[in-house]
């Protein structure tokens, strides 16, 4: 890679001093990725005091033990849950035991090799009405890629979109994001689980706008004589617990569906959205990946036969998801006491998972704050399977995560092979509330390819 082409791009500024607890509260709210300090980059864990003990891990070892080989010391943490439970209540993303096990296997047939293979065709009709809302000049990219990636989220869930308005819909997510998905202030000041956040009750109005309409969907299934789709509805609504019997609940139904709509657009259309922002500002690599999506595609969209002769596509979009992991801060509670990297665990810590730094950790990455897709080149050397966790690892890794890949694939070929991008705006800042987004968006300019 040519000098011209190691670019930099945004990331969040870095604090070499401990930050007090008050501080610490409201760098949360503005940018929760903004509280890792500058050595959690540097060494494979750090620990502190405030209020309650807590350790940030970026460590693959320890990333291994926490996700797979300890997993059931680990659940999520109360701020964690707390956040997602207006929207989402104990779905399966906030579920822990048997209660996750049970809804994940009602789940995951939906999300098979051969049932994402044949979303395929929604996909590439999805990549070519985004590339003909695409005009000439300055565009927003992430609205314009949540739109286009909800369509497909619609087909898997519901075979349909016609009880959803997308702009609508998105909306409220970004409102929910704003409101419930902030860090409170008053976590960081002790106050009770009980005590209700300022957030929680601003995002009322945004949750009953998300859960109207997939309930409404819902009582439109039900009402339906037609034989039963293959989609997530359908194996929501048959779904049972082997053990007990149970089906879920109507306020279960909408929460699950909730959950899967809403992360099964986001992650795709974020990854899709940085990927331009990183082309659009290193030429050679844009034109490499234009020159490989034309010889393939002849000027059609991208279709699944397509992808393995498009290897640099799929390595642009890794990249762009090891320096803008879709969720970059995850948060445990340690249940029993355990070591991670000579560290003790007691039981009440907290234990932060940085996923944005351990993308960016200088003992895992060479020149790791540098755009380089060719480090996911297939000839180089593997990493360990825990360095990289853009969808978690372990039993609870992302179900979603082949669909997500091959929908963004899809459309970025198709987008990159038709279109030239170029900045049109300062850099925007990555922050992260429920997901790492752009702010105050991400404006590029677009021209014909």
């Amino acid at each position: 890679m040519s000098a011209a082409e190691a670019f930099i791009p945004a990331g969040v500024p870095l604090h070499k001093r401990r930050l007090s607890r008050i501080e610490t509260a409201l760098i949360a709210r503005r940018n929760v990725l903004e509280i890792i300090p500058s050595y959690a980059y540097q060494r494979p864990i750090i620990s502190g005091e405030m209020l309650i003990r807590w350790h940030m891990l970026a460590d693959p070892g320890g990333m291994k033990r926490v996700m797979l080989d300890n997993l059931s010391n680990y659940p999520k943490s109360e701020i964690m849950r707390r956040m997602l439970r207006p929207a989402i209540g104990d779905s399966l993303f906030n579920a822990d035991g048997a209660e996750w096990k049970w809804q994940r296997q009602a789940v995951a047939p939906v999300f098979t090799h051969r049932n994402v293979v044949a979303l395929a065709p929604a996909m590439t009709a999805t990549a070519e009405r985004a590339g003909a809302k695409l005009a000439a000049g300055r565009n927003e990219i992430v609205s314009q890629m949540l739109t286009a990636t909800f369509d497909v989220i619609c087909d898997v869930a519901l075979s349909g979109r016609e009880h959803f308005d997308s702009h609508t819909f998105s909306e409220a997510i970004t409102r929910y994001f704003q409101t419930a998905g902030r860090a409170s202030l008053l976590d960081f000041l002790g106050f009770p689980p009980w005590f209700p956040r300022p957030g929680e009750l601003l995002s009322g109005l945004a949750v009953r706008t998300m859960h109207g309409m997939v309930a409404q969907a819902i009582a439109a299934r039900r009402a339906e004589t037609a034989p039963p789709a293959d989609d997530l509805l359908d194996h929501m609504l048959s779904a049972e617990d082997p053990e007990t019997g149970r089906r879920l609940s109507p306020e279960e139904l909408v929460r699950n569906m909730q959950f899967f709509i809403v992360a099964g657009h986001e992650t795709t259309a974020l990854a899709i959205s940085w990927a331009l922002y990183l082309l659009a500002n290193t030429p050679g690599h844009q034109t490499r990946a234009r020159a490989e999506a034309a010889a393939q595609l002849q000027g059609r969209a991208a279709g699944a036969a397509d992808l393995a002769a498009m290897p640099f596509i799929l390595m642009v979009l890794e990249e762009a998801m090891r320096l803008y992991p879709p969720v970059g801060l995850l948060a445990r509670t340690v249940i029993a006491e355990d070591e991670l990297c000579g560290r003790a665990m007691r039981p009440n810590d907290t234990l932060f998972l940085p996923i944005w730094a351990l993308h960016r950790h200088e003992m895992w990455w060479d020149r790791p704050a540098v755009f380089d897709p060719d480090r996911f080149s297939p000839t180089r050397r593997p990493r360990d399977k825990y360095q990289y966790l853009p969808f978690g690892a372990g039993p609870r890794v992302c179900v979603g995560a082949n669909f997500a890949m091959m929908q963004a694939q899809i459309i970025l070929s198709t987008l990159i092979q038709r279109f030239r991008f170029s900045p049109a705006a300062p850099e925007p800042q990555p922050v992260m509330t429920m997901t790492v987004r752009p702010e105050p968006g991400l404006f590029l300019n677009v021209e014909p390819a």
